[in-house]
Parts: C-alpha cells; structure tokens; sequence
C-alpha cells in the first residue's frame, strides 16, 4: 500500500502532537505515524494496576507548556486543565521537616526552624534565578541561530540573539555564565548552608541527570526546571487532569479537529530519501507513505542512526550523533496506596503537603554519594525520591480514598539501560519505599500495587535512549546550538524536507511543546522561501552560490 501527504511526523509524543496540529492548522494533509498503541511517548496515562487506578508513567508535571500554544491549539476546550502544585515538603529522618510555603512570611519561618541565614538569604536567591530566567527564558522559545555561519541570513538572526540580551550588564554576564558552567552546589552554597535546604534545592539540578550535584552544568538544569509558567506563575509547575496523558489527549483531540491524521501501532522503518531530498517513510508492515515534507520526533540516534542510512548525512553530522550523550540512571516508581501516607513530622495531615512536591533529600552529600554509587556502578544505597500524589486533586485517577503516587528516583548505573536488571530494581525500589517508611510509619502496609520503570524499559518501550528523559544531557555542550548538531540547532537536518522536532532539539527536555511548535514555523518560513525564489528568476542561482 502506498498513501500520500504533505506532511508525516514519525513519533506521537507531545511534540509530534503539537507539530500535527499546527501543520493541519495551516493546511497541509498530515499523517502522525505512532509506534506504540498509544499516543503520548513520555507523557502518557497508563492502566498497569487495571482500569480502576491511572497512573502517569514517565513524566509527572508540567509547567513549561507555553500559555499562547495552549491558547493557540485550544487545549482547554480539548480537556486541559492543570491543578497548581503545592509547595515543597521535605521530612527528615530525624522527625522534622523542611516546608517552602508559597507565602513569604511562613516560608521564612519555615525555613529558619533550620538556620535563620538561610531564611534571609531566600528572597535574593529567588530574586537572582527570575533576573536570569528573564534573560534565559525567552531564548527556550526562539529558533536558535547558526553561531559561527558567515551567510547573511545567519548573520542576521545572531545579531538578533545579541540584541535580545541588551538588557545583561557586566555583572548580569558574568551570572549567566556562572549557572551555565557551575554546578547547583556551586550555586546554592552561595546562599544556604544548612544541609536540609541544600539537600532540597539540589533536587532540581539532577532531576532526571546523568551528573550529581557538584558536577558542572547542573545549576542550568535547576534554571530550565525554574522558568516555566502554570496559569501566569513564574516556576510553577501543576497536574493536569487524567495524568499527563491528558495533555497528551487533548495535543490529539486538537490536531483531529485541525484535520491531522493520528496512526498509532504505526511504526516507521524507514525514512525514505532520493538525491538528498526526502521523499516520505515506510512503515515496519511495509506500507509506504510518500511525503516531501518529514517531521521526525524521535531520539535523534533513533532518527538519524536506524531509521536513515547514516551513509547518506554528512560526516560531522553523524559524528555529532554518535557522540550525543543520553545517559540516565533514572528509575520511576508507581504505586497505587491504599490511603495517604501519615508523616511524623505532620502527624495530623495538612491538605498542603499532599499536593506538593514530596522530597527525600537529606543532604547534598547524600546526592552526591548516591551519584557517585551509580559511577562505580551500584545501585545507589539511598536513592532520592521526587514524590506526588496528584489523586488528591483528580479523582478520576483512583478510586475513592484510594490514591496513586508517582515516585521519581535516582541512581541506578547508566549501563542498566542495556539489560533489564530486574531484581536489582525491585531491591532498588525496595530501599525507596524503605526511605519512605522512615518518615511514614505504615506506608509500606498502604501500598496495593507496584510498578517500577528503569532504564532499560524506557530506552526499549518509550524510545528513550539510555533512559534519558531529555532524550539527551542537559549539559553545556549539548544546548542552544549545540542541540543535537552543529549547524543543526535550528530544526532542519542535512536531508532537504526532513526536520526534528524532539526533546533533543533546543526548547526541548520537560514537556514544552516548544520544538513541535518551531519546527512548523522553520517550516513555513522555508515554504515561504521556495515559493518567493521561484517567482523570483535567478534567486535559486544565487543561493547556490551563497
């Protein structure tokens, strides 16, 4: 069989999602071809314990959802609505715990429970990540230009990148190059010394990171975690009804009413191409679908190293691929309870604390030694634990005074994605639960059922290479520009009429719809193009020679 469109887009994660939608929007005959029974990719709502629970898999919250694309695609008539987060509750085993209420005066008295500096020094903390998330966060939404191009048109679009940092002055520089290149202990020991707030903040400089809190790079994973937005909140994150599968549905819904085909238990075998110029894709059932336009979301050594003849790209390019680093040493656990865990530290139960972000962290050096167990090659002894439980908001996801919880941990050693390891997992989760039961007497015995997600089922199941939920290294080296190739940052690829639109293109890691969104304006822009130099004689020339 063979079938015919303007557009394919390989992959039916968010970003495929949102790419189908904007396309169909436009008016071009869209196909997303989806390997799984399902849409999502990460960010999907799963049934492991039977209909009656709904459990999120991977990704558990999101924030970095632009307001204008859910405005654009009209999300919220599709089903979308998010729950604000509450704040961070972080128990300890000593019987305390660190709370960061979202009222100033009670996050201040919270916070000097543990050392009344750190309680000072929190608001210039804070005000120190919005002035360069002001700066930083913008660029996350651009189309990054081709830093060291000499063709008019890229010289162009980098003296706009200057332009939009005019408001950096010399000391504002020097702070964007410190989070770019320190770490988030480098950072946050600026400010704070007490081991319950350092233990806490450093959380969000490894989540979901091959690299421990004194390794380079981090404080940047902590800023690009800091600079979404939830319903006008700067650094708010919430769940969305019906666990991230509803953002999901509702990207699906919204593209079906713009027009755009969904196929899923479609999986592509192929990018098919001719003379350097893409000519559609070929499903593994052999069915073939001719296109001159081709969106691929998938990881990039997935797109670019198995499903293209790495023969027919550029050397450097394919270099660049191989050596895109996506390791990960994530595990995530699911656990539907049979009620809400009772902590010591709050033995008669706040509303507030089940709807925030639950933390086990008792130090950075705990981290540290945690990543450094993964390096050597152990299971961390004592893992860190992110922990919600989003059933306190939505109570489609468990039965009534049930709950589910979603449980996000590090490390396992990053070569666990290559084998499933399976009794390790379950004793690595073991001693999660175990962590839990510390500060939550009883919870062990609350708990109905259990599902544990490592490495090697997110790289083989979700198409996460190396587990990475990134689908690559937040890492210096591997953003902006950089991402995923040189020369490639800006959403095409050596192939005329194939583009990327992953979590591995810039604007991506978290789900951001952002490089879904881009990639049709590259898109557009370069129909435009086509259209202007036709019309124009002598133009194709011209470029040739440019």
């Amino acid at each position: 069989m063979t079938g015919r469109a303007d557009v394919v887009v390989v992959g039916g994660g968010h970003n495929g999602l949102v790419a189908a939608a904007y396309l169909a929007r436009a008016g071009l005959t869209t196909v997303v071809c989806e390997r799984r029974g399902v849409t999502g990719g990460a960010a999907v709502s799963e049934h492991p314990f039977g209909p009656d629970f709904t459990v999120t898999s991977l990704s558990y919250v999101v924030s970095l959802l632009p307001p204008d694309l859910v405005r654009d695609l009209r999300l919220e008539q599709h089903g979308y609505h998010v729950f604000p987060q509450g704040p961070y509750f972080a128990p300890r085993a000593d019987g305390r715990a660190l709370r960061l209420p979202h009222d100033p005066a009670q996050r201040h008295a919270e916070i000097a429970k543990f050392s009344a500096a750190d309680a000072d020094a929190y608001p210039r903390y804070e005000a120190h990540l919005a002035g360069i998330g002001k700066v930083l966060g913008p660029l996350l939404e651009q189309i990054p230009p081709k830093l060291g191009s000499r063709r008019p048109p890229d010289l162009l679009r980098q003296a706009r990148l200057l332009g939009s940092l005019r408001g950096l002055d010399e000391r504002g520089a020097v702070d964007v190059t410190r989070l770019l290149t320190g770490s988030i202990a480098d950072l946050i020991e600026e400010y704070f010394s007490s081991d319950a707030m350092l233990g806490l903040l450093s959380v969000s400089g490894v989540i979901g990171t091959w690299a421990g809190p004194r390794s380079a790079g981090t404080a940047y994973v902590m800023l690009h975690h800091h600079i979404g937005e939830t319903d006008g909140a700067a650094g708010a994150w919430g769940f969305p009804r019906g666990g991230m599968g509803g953002v999901s549905n509702a990207l699906a819904r919204a593209a079906r009413m713009f027009g755009a085909q969904i196929r899923t238990d479609a999986e592509v075998a192929q990018i098919r191409t001719s003379g350097g110029r893409v000519t559609g894709v070929t499903l593994a059932n052999g069915e073939a679908i001719d296109a001159p336009l081709v969106v691929t979301t998938a990881h990039p050594q997935i797109s670019f190293l198995r499903l293209l003849d790495p023969k027919e790209l550029p050397d450097g390019f394919v270099a660049d691929i191989r050596g895109w680093r996506s390791r990960s040493g994530t595990v995530k656990i699911n656990l539907a309870l049979d009620r809400l865990p009772v902590f010591t530290s709050n033995p008669e139960p706040e509303p507030q604390v089940y709807g925030g972000t639950i933390v086990l962290a008792e130090s950075l050096d705990d981290i540290e030694n945690a990543f450094q167990q993964a390096v050597a090659g152990r299971p961390a002894e004592l893992p860190f634990a992110d922990i919600c439980i989003p059933s306190v908001f939505d109570d489609s996801l468990a039965p009534a005074g049930k709950h589910v919880m979603s449980m996000f941990t590090q490390w396992v050693p990053s070569g666990y994605a290559d084998k499933p390891h399976e009794e390790e997992l379950e004793a690595y989760a073991d001693r999660v639960l175990a962590r839990v039961e510390r500060v939550a007497p009883g919870f062990t015995g609350s708990v109905l059922h259990r599902q544990v997600i490592g490495p090697h089922t997110m790289q083989e199941e979700y198409g996460l290479v190396g587990g990475n939920i990134f689908h690559g290294e937040l890492s210096l080296g591997q953003m902006f520009h950089a991402r995923p190739a040189a020369g490639y940052a800006d959403l095409r690829t050596p192939v005329r009429g194939l583009y990327q639109a992953g979590s591995a293109t810039h604007g991506g890691g978290g789900v951001t719809g952002i490089p879904g969104r881009n990639v049709v304006r590259q898109i557009l822009a370069d129909r435009r193009a086509d259209r202007w130099r036709r019309r124009v004689p002598g133009s194709a020339s011209r470029r040739a020679g440019a």
